[in-house]
């Protein structure tokens, strides 16, 4: 694998922590601002709004840039963002902070996914860019139970100190190793861009993409004050269960685009959107256990991202298909609809909480990841009639 691909991991990595380091801190960042568990909980719809926003709207309008360039940006700006959490003197600024960051974020990986692609034969697509979204999957290993661990101990703000830390190694990686002769896509005209937003198939898979991760979000979102709350461990402890959610995760997002490359994208998300929903309807029952909670949650890390890989070259196969003049922004649209379904899972994650508590969530969760079973149903046997269409 080229070296181009470490540096998006390197740079996937600090926007990784950013992201779901958040999750962590909800029970801190709550108690030490004086807000409610929702409204802690809404600072991870917001940064997913913001990737909503940034992945398909700034994708169009930096098309004509030069990708290193543009990758360089956007990793100032995520720093920019951080050291504005970092110095937030209150919710209403650290909101905006985490807006700007998640802006980042959606133009990354919507160049990162294409870029990723290109450099690899095409039969390895899915591992390359299971390479690529490794650094989110190594951030749950190590920056988010680091992060929650410092916020614990030295406050929030101190966690997203060392976060700018990460954005600046990562800015100094994209400078050193990233080419300057990346391929460049042509820039999609107004007319191809309207077409990938409104192509029956692709807006399939943007809502297959959305539901699959608003239901797991809807209770990991609260997995923190769950873990402690419900299955009665420590918040020290709880660092460790992420680590090693983190863990499972890691082995899950490898194994999965694995599993899409010798299998095809539609039969490895079947089997992993119905363990998922196997697997949220078990913590229903298990969330009050002690071993129970801790159990299912590892497991469920295995699935809870292994469907990154098969979703996002589904979608880039697809929009080659139908929108070939427009796959960047495509593949930009995908990222949205995973940011679309975070803000969603959480902020109906947040509502359960508030009107029924924290051990609801997870089977309103497995509701929501079996509309994306049974979408996923639908596409396969669409793409079957067309294949026999064709022939």
């Amino acid at each position: 694998m080229p070296l181009a691909l470490w540096a998006l991991t390197i740079s996937a990595f600090a926007i990784g922590t950013t992201e779901f380091v958040i999750v962590g801190l909800v029970p801190t960042i709550s108690e030490q601002l004086s807000i409610s568990l929702p409204s802690a909980g809404l600072l991870v719809s917001i940064y997913a709004l913001g990737v909503a926003v940034g992945a398909p709207v700034l994708t169009a309008l930096t098309g004509k840039l030069p990708r290193k360039q543009l990758l360089i940006g956007l990793m100032a700006l995520f720093t920019a963002g951080n050291l504005l959490a970092w110095l937030s003197p209150n919710y209403e600024t650290l909101v905006v902070a985490r807006l700007l960051t998640g802006l980042a974020h959606g133009v990354f990986f919507s160049i990162g996914s294409t870029i990723a692609t290109s450099l690899v034969p095409k039969e390895k697509a899915a591992s390359a860019i299971a390479i690529m979204f490794g650094g989110l999957t190594v951030a749950l290993v190590t920056g988010v139970p680091i992060g929650t661990f410092i916020g614990q101990h030295f406050g929030w703000r101190e966690t997203f100190l060392a976060v700018s830390a990460l954005g600046a190694i990562a800015l100094i990686s994209s400078t050193v190793l990233i080419p300057k002769d990346i391929p460049m896509r042509a820039v999609a005209s107004l007319k191809d861009q309207l077409k990938v937003m409104t192509h029956p198939r692709l807006l399939i898979i943007y809502a297959i993409t959305a539901l699959g991760y608003g239901g797991v979000f809807t209770a990991f979102t609260f997995l923190a004050p769950m873990m402690q709350d419900l299955a009665g461990y420590s918040p020290a402890a709880v660092s460790w269960i992420l680590l090693g959610y983190g863990v499972s995760v890691a082995i899950g997002n490898i194994w999965g685009g694995k599993l899409a490359d010798r299998h095809g994208a539609v039969p490895a998300l079947k089997f992993i959107f119905a363990a998922l929903t196997v697997l949220l309807l078990v913590f229903q029952f298990t969330a009050s256990s002690h071993i129970g909670a801790l159990v299912t949650v590892l497991i469920m890390g295995i699935f809870a991202f292994g469907n990154v890989p098969g979703l996002q070259v589904y979608v880039v196969q697809k929009a080659e298909e139908y929108t070939p003049n427009a796959v960047d922004v495509a593949s930009g649209l995908n990222i949205a609809a995973f940011n679309v379904g975070i803000a969603l899972g959480s902020i109906i994650g947040g509502q359960t909480v508030q009107r029924f508590g924290l051990a609801q969530t997870p089977w309103i969760g497995a509701v929501i990841v079996a509309g994306a079973l049974l979408l996923i149903y639908l596409s396969g046997r669409l793409d079957t009639r067309c294949e026999v269409a064709i022939n």
